[in-house]
């Protein structure tokens, strides 16, 4: 990954980007030891010291297995689907009407303590109060806590040790693999038929995506953020799931991106600059959704858009395996059903 310099990116184009840049500087880590962390069976039956080796190189460290978990939102609702509960999440949890943001997963949000739910809010007294053990969430950039704001980041890296596991410069079965390291190491029965069959549709799903892929080389994909005034193409090999799909062999536009090397920021005047036959598009809530984008003429005449070849992009993937595997399916699907319109 590039030496991003936050500076010279927007927080639009910061959460665009997928988010594919850092916090806005390079965040100290704590903890220390030298063990991965690894096991099975429940919480309640590991006892004695523990450790974790993140993806900083760094190790957490603690002389019992951590309880008092909190958790950037998407970390915490894989983390659930391994059987493993958090106390309290940060990040987009719940949308405008109260509902859980789609990065909640199965997450029973009405039983976690909400510390910030929107870009640079963290409420410290609140995390203070639940007694943290353990603060855990993706890293975009070497070193950044992601959603950890940088103007208290050292009050909070002080209360608890900090896991960071790569959301880039990886893929989605390694993210899934570290993610399910965390979960073991703090009590996960990973060996579980819910698990192992999550493990086994998952690569049925991959092995359908290269399939389709296969049987659809002219296919061209393009993957898109929206904003009101902008429209984001990302660069595939810079994010976990879109390096995965090149992988398994589809084909994406390649964008001329700017100096952070993550996307290109395109005018909607100038929104039908690459031909593609299926648009994948950011479907966070802090991006605009294609039915947002009916009033824009350049968006309806895009050939994609007018075959009805746009699908939505899980932009920031639960890293288990049961939820990775309905994004493979979604996307195989729409390319065994795509027309060439470019």
């Amino acid at each position: 990954m590039p030496n991003l310099r936050t500076s010279s990116l927007s927080r639009r184009g910061l959460l665009a980007a997928g988010g594919a840049v850092g916090l806005g500087a390079a965040l100290a880590a704590c903890g220390d030891g030298d063990s991965k962390g690894s096991g099975s069976g429940s919480a309640a039956e590991k006892s004695g010291p523990w450790t974790f080796k993140d993806d900083r190189g760094r190790s957490a460290e603690a002389k019992t297995t951590p309880k008092n978990i909190v958790a950037f939102i998407g970390v915490a609702a894989a983390l659930h689907d391994y059987g493993v509960e958090v106390k309290g999440v940060f990040g987009p949890t719940k949308t405008a009407d109260g509902k859980p943001d789609v990065q909640a997963g199965d997450l029973d949000i009405t039983k976690v303590e909400v510390l910030g739910n929107v870009w640079g809010e963290f409420n410290v007294e609140k995390y203070a109060g639940l007694a943290p053990e353990l603060l855990v969430t993706a890293m975009w950039e070497k070193d950044a806590l992601w959603y950890v704001p940088d103007e208290s980041k050292d009050k909070i890296l002080k209360l608890a040790p900090s896991v960071a596991l790569w959301a880039a410069q990886t893929t989605v079965p390694k993210a899934i693999q570290r993610h399910e390291d965390l979960a073991a190491s703090l009590g996960a029965d990973v060996k579980a038929k819910k698990v192992t069959d999550a493990k086994a549709a998952f690569e049925k799903a991959a092995a359908r995506l290269r399939a389709a892929a296969k049987s659809q080389p002219n296919i061209k994909v393009l993957v898109g953020s929206a904003s009101q005034d902008l429209f984001y193409v990302s660069l595939a090999k810079m994010s976990a799931d879109t390096l995965y799909f090149q992988e398994l062999g589809v084909k994406f536009v390649e964008p001329k991106v700017n100096k952070a090397g993550f996307f290109e920021e395109l005018s909607w005047e100038n929104v039908d600059k690459y031909e593609a036959d299926i648009i994948m598009m950011d479907n966070r809530s802090s991006a605009l959704q294609p039915d947002a984008l009916t009033s824009k003429p350049t968006w309806a005449q895009l050939p994609a858009v007018k075959a009805g070849q746009v699908i939505p992009r899980t932009t920031e993937p639960i890293y288990s395996y049961a939820k990775c595997t309905p994004i493979l399916d979604a996307l195989a699907e729409a390319i065994e059903k795509a027309k060439k319109v470019d």
